[in-house]
């Protein structure tokens, strides 16, 4: 198996481990959405020197490639980028929607035919979200979207559809459809990405370090019509 550094400050949340052979190793988050740069340091440092002192070498770095805040999404990607070139490590990207599934597949009871629908918080009535199925395959593309009562409706008309994500609460006062269901507390952490790394690791889905770039949301902002901004 493996052993990998995870970084996750897409969001409000700064948030670093370390797992090793499919377990979680070591852990540090913080939430205060202000200082991403220092603290992602400091746990970084914490989490090289807890794995170096127990001589485990490390195989990879992952990190959290977007959609989320910009200046989350460069941090992380700046400090992972740099721990690939100093140790000769190997880059993963873990897309932040499909990171916000893993908690509720596996604390959550979730039914037979029923989507995933993770979001993250835009301003307004916007989200950003895709739609997997319990396998975490795509069944719509990551997009973002202006959260009405009908926005979903073509797949709630079909089956149950989860929503859950910091952009989840707009949902909740806006879609009563009785398939919709909501899931609170569900946050993109750097503990969640080990199964999702692991899996691109053994599958050779690793990044070009010196080309990589994480999905900001601002590709997303300048792609949308001009009547939504």
């Amino acid at each position: 198996m493996a052993c990998i550094l995870h970084i996750d400050t897409s969001t409000n949340v700064c948030s670093v481990a370390v797992s090793e052979d499919s377990h979680v190793i070591f852990q540090q988050e913080e939430r205060s959405g202000q200082n991403h740069a220092e603290r992602l340091g400091t746990f970084v440092d914490e989490a090289l020197s807890f794995t170096d002192s127990h001589a485990i070498p490390f195989d990879a770095v992952a990190v959290s490639g977007g959609p989320g805040s910009y200046t989350g999404l460069r941090i992380g990607v700046s400090m992972a980028k740099g721990i690939c070139y100093a140790r000769n490590l190997k880059l993963i990207s873990v897309p932040t929607l499909e990171l916000l599934c893993v908690p509720v597949l596996l604390r959550e009871l979730v039914e037979e035919g029923a989507l995933l629908c993770p979001m993250i918080d835009a301003r307004r009535m916007e989200v950003y979200a895709g739609l997997y199925d319990r396998g975490l395959k795509p069944v719509r593309p990551v997009s973002a979207d202006v959260v009405s009562a009908e926005t979903y409706k073509p797949w709630l008309d079909r089956q149950p559809v989860y929503f859950f994500g910091g952009g989840a609460k707009k949902c909740m006062e806006t879609i009563s459809h009785p398939n919709a269901r909501y899931i609170d507390g569900i946050e993109p952490l750097a503990k969640w990405m080990q199964p999702l790394a692991e899996r691109r690791l053994m599958t050779g889905q690793t990044e070009d370090v010196a080309y990589y770039v994480p999905f900001y949301l601002k590709d997303f902002v300048a792609k949308m019509p001009k009547k939504l901004l």
